[in-house]
């Protein structure tokens, strides 16, 4: 789920088609309404519940985080042919950074308000609801760390799998745009006006979006009784922190580079077997150079092809890296390197190029996907191809 479309088919489409989902707020209220544009979802909550067959009148035990999160979450399942009693060992791990804040928020702003929304406002009430619907009764949690996540409710589910404690484990990420976070980053003054630039000279800050992203990893002896169903591998990954600053990441790039050296390491590969790299690429001034001096420092003077989908969906925190997880996974499978939208001129000082053709082929073996938030908490997932 995502601003450019509310299944996979839809988001693949917008892809290859080099089309955006970035402009002004439609339900969102806000006073940055005609100011700031964003990556909104189409759908208005009870466009969700009827597309999810919920009832309506269960409207109020939902936030719009739950909702978008239970859409992806939904689809992954059903493609991946899971269901309800079929006795494997199945857990859920899934990251937000706003939880159901979407709701409360709201909530709070009326004079005779219910006080029942409270318990939507916690940020693993979306998992409870989405494994509740799904049938998941095994481990699950929430993960909170900034703009990575995502990324880490990925690795977190890995290891499950790897220490036995299940066999298969649903993972992702999903945020609702919320009036705090806007205002939040527009007072941060890292948002811009105009439609974001990751990684071009004149980019001016982030677009914020929302969505959801979630996969289902599987252990392998599991998953090769139904090779068909593979998509990819989850074959490496790393986590690292440099504390360098709470919102702003080191000139030198040092956790952006650790995260994606450990990520290779961890699965056995050389930084000349990348094909791709799914940059964060938020269109921040200080990102963008600090990820892309660590992508010089690890890659050297001809890295591997690199764009950031960013340009099409927004910043949408907490389901970020799931969301592009699922984007690398379709990389491999499509045999496609999404464009980086509106750039025209690289860095000062970085001559990196992003792709930036639209529809542009090219076999893919081994992609990188870079996450990297708040207090230096970056994480790098590598997926190759099944």
């Amino acid at each position: 789920m995502s601003s450019i479309g509310s299944n996979l088919k839809e988001n693949l489409d917008a892809l290859l088609r080099g089309e955006a989902g970035i402009g002004p707020t439609r339900l969102l209220e806000t006073i940055h309404r005609d100011t700031l544009p964003v990556g909104e979802v189409a759908l208005d909550n009870g466009e969700l519940m009827d597309r999810l067959a919920l009832s309506r009148a269960s409207a109020s035990d939902w936030s719009r985080t739950a909702l978008l999160g239970l859409m992806a979450a939904r689809e992954a399942y059903k493609m991946a042919g899971c269901s309800r009693d079929d006795g494997i060992n199945t857990a859920l791990v899934s990251a937000s950074t706003v939880g159901g804040m979407d709701r409360t928020e709201v909530e709070l702003s009326k004079k005779d308000r219910d006080p029942s929304f409270i318990h939507t406002h916690a940020c693993g009430d979306h998992a409870d609801r989405i494994a509740a619907e799904l049938g998941i009764g095994g481990y699950r949690t929430a993960l909170s760390t900034a703009c990575s996540s995502g990324a880490n409710a990925l690795m977190h589910g890995a290891r499950l799998i790897r220490s036995g404690r299940a066999q298969r484990v649903l993972v992702g990420g999903v945020d609702a745009l919320s009036r705090f976070t806007l205002n939040g980053f527009s007072s941060l003054m890292i948002l811009d006006s105009e439609p974001c630039r990751p990684f071009d000279r004149s980019r001016r800050g982030l677009n914020l979006g929302e969505g959801a992203g979630f996969l289902l990893l599987e252990a392998e002896e599991l998953a090769l009784k139904h090779p068909s169903r593979i998509l990819a591998r989850l074959s490496g990954y790393a986590n690292t922190n440099d504390a360098y600053h709470q919102t702003a990441s080191s000139p030198e790039g040092n956790a952006a580079y650790g995260a994606m050296k450990e990520a290779l390491v961890s699965a056995g590969l050389q930084v000349g077997d990348v094909d791709y790299i799914n940059v964060h690429g938020t269109g921040t001034e200080n990102n963008d150079a600090s990820e892309g001096t660590a992508i010089r420092r690890l890659f050297g003077d001809i890295p591997p092809a690199l764009s950031s989908t960013k340009s099409f969906t927004g910043h949408t925190l907490g389901a970020a890296a799931g969301v592009e997880a699922v984007f690398s996974v379709l990389a491999i499978r499509e045999g496609l390197i999404p464009p980086s939208l509106r750039f025209s001129e690289p860095m000062e000082g970085l001559d990196l190029k992003p792709s930036v053709e639209k529809g542009r082929r090219a076999d893919l073996s081994v992609v990188l996907s870079n996450s990297f938030g708040f207090g230096g908490n970056n994480s790098s997932l590598c997926f190759t191809a099944p």
